[in-house]
């Protein structure tokens, strides 16, 4: 009864109260909404912000006019915009709080509004140039969203002393027109290396606190060595996570995605653009190689929800970039990447180092798109060894789907009385198993009469004093 009555007070790191306005830009999401002539508004707080969700609400209808509606609870990554729960509530357009990452929606006007974190430009100056000593260093500097305001000002301090430093920008959606020579475009990021070597020669220097951002900056640019500067600690390093073991990981994972039989298919998102398309691709892809798939919609992924599918031999989420390098060393199965998935069952795509956790790069048309090869027979094919059970398994590819019906090669006869019954991974694993639920044992139990059992809850059946 006391841990029912007792008040919780979540501790919210968020702005001071006085400061609303600032930290929620409510002069420019006032501008998004008039300006857009919106009458239904979605807000959409990570879950550390939601306390300042009524003021911000109601200061924003005071004035626009228009209702505003905030999003509670967020089926997937609060980093993505969750069109989905948006449209329950007829909403035209989607004001987005806090860290996002900035992955392009394809339905709804979104504003991002990060929150201006506090950042002291001086001490991070302080801590660059400790790191790069050497004024002519290449760097270029990457930032979490929420300190993105304070790059104008670090830029003016750094740039007169080091000329061959870049500043990333942010880039909301998709920018328009076609990447030129030597511009990057990954994460909502977008800055030009115009040095012969490329990308190679330069370092990274990330402002932010250590994270999934950072992780995929590291294995994506793992060419780049890379330090951050923590505005919460204050302090600078060079980043000692050995990129090269984390991707000998991953690479364990596409090994085990070669091994797998019967694979299913997370979403997890529903707002990214483009997620259709990869669930599509994904599908073919798999059934190419000879492989079995599930699509499965299970809100956020944890151990207990994917235990559920003891049959299913891998996973591969489809997420946003931020949110696809799941750790699963704690899951049943392990939990693999778009991009993995086709290293595994993509003859034609070969590593190259470079690693990709965009799904929307693997599409047709896409600067990293890599199409299936041709068919080859089953007797021409060249036998594989795997690296972890040491079986033969078949790396060719079939042939692709045909729009007509798919031969009876799945049905089979269940018993003597000729009944048909189609053979699944579901069914042969349950098969498999040495208990398969409780036994009915049709007329062999006893009829008995209905009679009055124990009445109350568990804890405390009515009868129980009585017995004592």
């Amino acid at each position: 009864e006391a841990a029912l009555r007792r008040e919780l007070r979540a501790a919210v790191a968020a702005a001071p109260r006085s400061d609303l306005d600032g930290f929620y830009e409510m002069g420019r999401a006032a501008a998004f909404v008039r300006d857009g002539g919106f009458r239904k508004v979605a807000l959409q707080f990570p879950d550390e912000l939601l306390a300042d969700a009524v003021q911000v609400a109601g200061r924003l209808e005071a004035a626009t006019g228009a209702e505003m509606y905030v999003l509670g609870d967020t089926t997937y990554g609060s980093c993505c915009v969750d069109e989905v729960a948006a449209e329950h509530v007829g909403a035209e357009a989607v004001l987005h709080y806090g860290p996002a990452c900035l992955s392009p929606c394809g339905k709804l006007p979104v504003l991002h509004i990060f929150g201006q974190q506090p950042l002291d430009v001086g001490r991070c100056a302080e801590a660059f140039r400790e790191l790069y000593p050497e004024q002519q260093s290449c760097v270029v500097v990457l930032s979490d969203v929420v300190y993105a305001h304070a790059m104008g000002e670090l830029e003016q301090q750094l740039h007169p002393e080091y000329p061959n430093i870049i500043f990333s920008r942010l880039v909301c959606g998709d920018p328009p027109g076609p990447a030129v020579p030597g511009e990057e475009r990954k994460f909502g990021r977008q800055f030009l290396v115009e040095a012969a070597g490329g990308l190679q020669d330069y370092a990274m220097f990330y402002v932010g606190a250590e994270g999934l951002a950072l992780t995929s900056f590291m294995l994506t640019w793992n060419c780049c060595p890379f330090s951050s500067f923590n505005p919460i600690t204050g302090c600078g390093r060079r980043e000692t996570l050995n990129v090269n073991r984390a991707l000998m990981r991953r690479l364990y994972l596409v090994e085990r995605a070669r091994d797998a039989s019967v694979v299913g298919i997370l979403v997890g998102t529903l707002g990214v653009a483009g997620y259709l398309t990869v669930l599509q691709h994904l599908r073919e892809l798999l059934c190419r190689a000879g492989k079995r798939s599930y699509t499965l919609a299970v809100g956020k992924p944890n151990p207990a929800k994917l235990a559920n599918f003891l049959e299913v031999d891998i996973f591969v989420l489809v997420a946003c970039a931020q949110n696809s390098l799941l750790d699963s060393s704690d899951f049943y199965r392990p939990v693999v990447t778009p991009y993995e998935l086709e290293l595994a069952c993509n003859p034609a795509r070969e590593w190259t180092g470079n690693y990709l956790t965009d799904f929307r790069d693997l599409l047709p048309g896409a600067c990293a798109h890599v199409e299936l090869p041709p068919a080859v027979p089953a007797e021409e094919a060249v036998p594989d060894v795997s690296l972890i059970s040491g079986k033969i398994r078949a790396t060719h590819l079939c042939g692709p789907p045909s729009s007509q019906l798919p031969p009876s090669t799945a049905l089979a006869c269940r018993d003597q009385t000729r009944a048909l019954a189609e053979i699944s991974p579901a069914a042969s694993f349950l098969e498999s198993r040495s208990w398969r639920g409780l036994e009915q044992q049709l007329r062999q139990t006893p009829i008995s009469k209905a009679v009055q059992g124990r009445r109350g809850i568990a804890i405390a059946y009515e009868d129980e004093g009585c017995e004592q």
